[in-house]
């Protein structure tokens, strides 16, 4: 049990680099992580339920930090153009600027420094733990949109497109990188080897 408590213990002080006492910016950790979210959200997702299942939260304290964001004039609401009833959260172009200067970005540039066959490994093995933990908690986890069940792929070259069938919407090419709070795995995660 050792080696794990000591990754245990790494992830948690990695966590320094985006979660902090008081405000950081402006923005409490919530808010930061609201803000990570809905600029790296796919258009599905960029809604107050969205973001509540992100954060884990309800639907209302999820609008309500919504609102602060709007109040600080770094998200936007509207209503969505496919559904009246629904809302879609966007950041602002002052949001975006916000968003470069990111606590997190430090961790990000240190990742960065990594081997590509590292830093997929570390993606695999973070991914595989993250949906084990979703499993006993009973929940998804947000993720990338190419990675989910639901994305359908046709033709090849400039011909290709792309369809959500939890949806039954087509989606961008964009958008296939892009996060997606109603993700679910195509396949079992399996833990990478590292050989």
């Amino acid at each position: 049990m050792k080696l794990e408590i000591e990754v245990v213990e790494l992830l948690v002080q990695t966590a320094n680099a985006w979660l902090f006492e008081g405000q950081h910016s402006g923005l409490s950790d919530r808010e930061w992580m609201a803000l990570r979210f809905l600029g790296r959200a796919n258009r599905f997702s960029r809604t107050p339920s969205g973001l509540a299942g992100f954060l884990g939260t309800n639907r209302s304290g999820a609008s309500q930090i919504a609102a602060v964001l709007e109040s600080k004039g770094l998200v936007t609401r509207e209503p969505s153009p496919e559904d009246k009833r629904s809302i879609v959260l966007s950041v602002t172009s002052q949001g975006k600027k916000l968003l470069e200067r990111d606590p997190v970005n430090v961790l990000r540039d240190q990742i960065a420094t990594l081997a590509v066959d590292d830093r997929s490994r570390m993606r695999d093995m973070l991914r595989h733990v993250l949906s084990r933990h979703d499993v006993v908690r009973g929940r998804h986890h947000a993720d990338i949109c190419s990675e989910c069940i639901f994305l359908a792929e046709s033709g090849s070259g400039s011909d290709r497109q792309f369809k959500c069938r939890f949806f039954r919407k087509s989606v961008s090419s964009k958008d296939t990188s892009l996060l997606c709070s109603h993700f679910e795995g195509k396949t079992p995660s399996t833990v990478p080897t590292t050989e």
